[in-house]
């Protein structure tokens, strides 16, 4: 097994195989890491070939932190980790870690970091990679849980999938006459989600507007915004990432907290799980309802009126020691 480093050459067949791969999202695409600054990350993604041909890719940067030069998997990105095919084998899983490895001691890291695709976004479930970390030498940095709906059902039994005090506000949300459409209206959303964010959490946004209109721009097809209106006006709205032929994921839930009585957000979820089975896609992952591992217990479980269940998103991590 040879490893390189990725390099601007290797773009079309970095793509090529992130498609055509089990766990690939839009996350690790070039064209995602490179909406970042050219001076944000410094790149360190690398290329795993096995006779000429790629096994793996595996995006990351290099950081230092807590005073050690790290290799992470990637802090730019959801997910990292290696993509791989989907007939990974257990002696490949070990012997990509052990490369992994010997390239980061080669080049003096003395940390990697790894944040992994969840189970569900691989179109062959396998967690022999997860192994083999363990085994040599990786332990859990730790272990969010992520809320996940499977859409194991036809647009018309959604409400099967949904407990009945969700579905309650969703038939609220409709008598009072609200309105759930694709939007490009992004600014008007901006301002609702950084209120949200500000009167809830007091921070900002991860994202700027201005990076969400790249984003959008780069993935015209892969990312929608999609909003709750009242009489015109928008009242919540939710960015759906398209991650790959299986899971969307949402990003920023927001909703003005004046119109909360509407119960719109109900009723743009709902209209969003339709949607998801109407493309054909397995899972929509809700996101994280846990930051450093401590659960928001409210989050958690209105996320489980629509049928969501947790799923662990893991960040594994290697140290050297001399």
């Amino acid at each position: 097994m040879v490893v390189i480093q990725y390099e601007k050459k290797h773009l079309e067949e970095w793509e090529d195989f992130t498609a055509s791969s089990s766990n690939g999202t839009i996350f690790h695409t070039r064209k995602f890491l490179s909406y970042h600054p050219a001076d944000k990350f410094k790149d360190n993604s690398l290329i795993f070939r096995e006779e000429k041909k790629i096994t793996a890719i595996f995006p990351a940067i290099e950081i230092e932190r807590d005073g050690l030069r790290t290799l992470w998997s990637h802090m730019g990105a959801s997910y990292g980790g290696f993509v791989h095919k989907e007939n990974l084998g257990i002696k490949q899983a070990f012997d990509l870690t052990q490369n992994l490895i010997d390239y980061a001691l080669k080049e003096k890291f003395e940390k990697i970091v790894v944040t992994s695709v969840p189970v569900v976004y691989q179109k062959r479930y396998n967690q022999y990679l997860d192994f083999a970390f363990i085994k040599n030498g990786f332990n859990y940095l730790k272990r969010e849980v992520t809320s996940v709906i499977t859409l194991d059902t036809d647009e018309d039994n959604v409400m099967k999938l949904i407990k009945p005090e969700a579905r309650t506000s969703i038939r609220k949300a409709e008598k009072l006459g609200v309105v759930i459409k694709k939007s490009n209206d992004f600014e008007e959303y901006y301002d609702i989600l950084k209120s949200n964010l500000a009167m809830r959490h007091n921070v900002q946004p991860a994202h700027t507007l201005e990076e969400i209109l790249r984003l959008k721009e780069l993935f015209p097809q892969k990312i929608q915004l999609y909003g709750a209106y009242l009489k015109g006006k928008m009242i919540a709205g939710v960015i759906n990432f398209y991650c790959n032929d299986k899971v969307v994921l949402v990003f920023y839930i927001s909703h003005n907290q004046e119109y909360q009585q509407y119960r719109a957000v109900n009723l743009l979820f709902y209209t969003i799980m339709k949607d998801a089975i109407s493309r054909g896609l397995g899972f929509l992952d809700f996101g994280l309802f846990t930051v450093n591992m401590d659960p928001n217990w409210g989050l958690g479980k209105f996320k489980e009126s629509f049928g969501a269940r947790g799923i662990l998103r893991d960040s594994f991590q290697w140290q050297f020691t001399s």
